[in-house]
C-alpha cells in the first residue's frame, strides 16, 4: 500500500499518528458497544450487528485511508478482543488483513469528499470487499477439510448456500443499515468542519485524478499477497499451527461488567487525541498568520 495518494494533502507524521490513533480509539470503542448490542434469531436468519462500518468508512474518506485504516483495524484488535480476553492469536492476521484492506480501498475510491454516488459506492464496495474475502476463507477451510460445515436450520447444508445468505445478511446489516445510510448522513455534516479542529486541511474536491493513480497494478499484486496471508494464517490458526492467544479465565469472574474497563479506556483515549489535536490545530493556525 502506497502512502502517495493524489488529490490529497500532505500530512506530517505527527498528524499522521494523530489519524492513527483517533481512527484506533474510536473504532475500539465502536467495536466494544456492538457487544453490548442483543442478537436476535428470527428463523435461521442470525441478526446481530458485527461492526459499525460507518465510523471507518468516515475516518478513511476524511483522512489519510492507510492510517485510518490501520488504525481501526489495531483499534478492534486491541478493545475489542485483548481487553476482553478473545484474542486468538495468528487467527487475527485474517480479520487484520481483510479490514485494513476493504476501508483502504473504500477511502481510495472517493476522489470528492462531497460526490454522494462516490461514497455510497465506497461504502458498499468496503464492506462488499471484507465480507467476499471473509467469506473466500470459510469456503476453502470446509473444502480443504480444515473446519467442519456448521449447518444451518432452514439452509441447505452447502458451504455456498450458507456463505451466500451470511454474506447477504451483513452486506444489509453491516453493508447498509450501519454503513451506507449514516455515512451518507454525517460525512457531509462533518467534512470541512473536523479537519481544520485538528490542524488539517480539507480534501479539496475541485482535484481530479485517474483512478489507476489510486488502484495500480502494484496495489493489486500488494492487496492479493496480503489476502493470500491473511488466507494462511487462518488455515494455520483452524489446523492447531497457533501461537499468542489470549483468553485468560480470570476475567470470567468479573463478569459482562468488565467490558466498561475498555470503554472507559477508549473513551478517554478519544478525548485526549481530539483535545491535543484541536490545540495543535490551532497553534498552527496561529503560527499561519504570524507567518502571513
Amino acid at each position: 500500500m502506497s502512502n502517495k495518494l493524489p488529490n490529497r494533502d500532505a500530512y506530517t507524521q505527527s498528524q499522521k499518528m494523530m489519524i492513527f490513533i483517533l481512527a484506533m480509539s474510536l473504532y475500539g470503542l465502536a467495536s466494544l458497544f456492538t457487544e453490548l448490542l442483543p442478537e436476535f434469531q428470527l428463523g435461521p436468519i442470525d441478526i446481530s450487528i458485527s461492526y459499525l462500518a460507518f465510523i471507518p468508512l468516515i475516518l478513511v474518506i476524511l483522512f489519510h485511508p492507510l492510517y485510518a485504516a490501520i488504525g481501526a483495524s489495531v483499534g478492534d484488535i486491541i478493545f475489542g478482543k485483548l481487553l476482553l480476553g478473545d484474542f486468538s492469536g495468528i487467527g487475527e492476521v485474517e480479520g487484520f488483513i481483510e479490514f485494513s484492506l476493504a476501508m483502504y480501498v473504500a477511502g481510495l475510491l472517493v476522489r470528492d469528499p462531497t460526490n454522494k454516488r462516490q461514497i455510497g459506492a465506497a461504502a458498499i464496495i468496503g464492506v462488499g470487499i471484507d465480507q467476499m474475502l471473509s467469506s473466500i476463507v470459510d469456503i476453502g477451510k470446509v473444502w480443504l477439510g480444515v473446519e467442519e460445515l456448521e449447518a444451518v436450520a432452514g439452509l441447505p447444508e452447502s458451504i455456498l448456500a450458507i456463505e451466500a445468505f451470511s454474506f447477504v445478511n451483513e452486506m444489509v446489516i453491516s453493508g447498509v443499515l450501519f454503513g451506507l445510510i449514516p455515512t451518507l448522513y454525517l460525512l457531509p455534516k462533518l467534512y470541512g468542519k473536523i479537519e481544520p479542529l485538528m490542524g488539517m486541511k480539507p480534501r479539496n474536491p475541485n482535484i481530479k485524478a485517474s483512478m489507476t493513480e489510486y488502484i495500480s497494478v502494484r496495489f493489486l499484486i500488494v492487496a492479493i499477497f496480503l489476502a493470500f496471508v491473511g488466507l494462511v494464517a487462518e488455515y494455520m490458526a483452524e489446523m492447531d499451527i497457533n501461537f499468542a492467544v489470549w483468553e485468560p479465565d480470570f476475567l470470567d469472574q468479573f463478569g459482562d461488567g468488565f467490558i466498561w474497563l475498555p470503554i472507559s479506556a477508549a473513551a478517554i483515549i478519544v478525548i485526549l487525541i481530539i483535545t491535543i489535536a484541536v490545540k495543535m490545530g490551532r497553534k498552527k493556525v496561529e503560527k499561519d498568520k504570524w507567518s502571513a
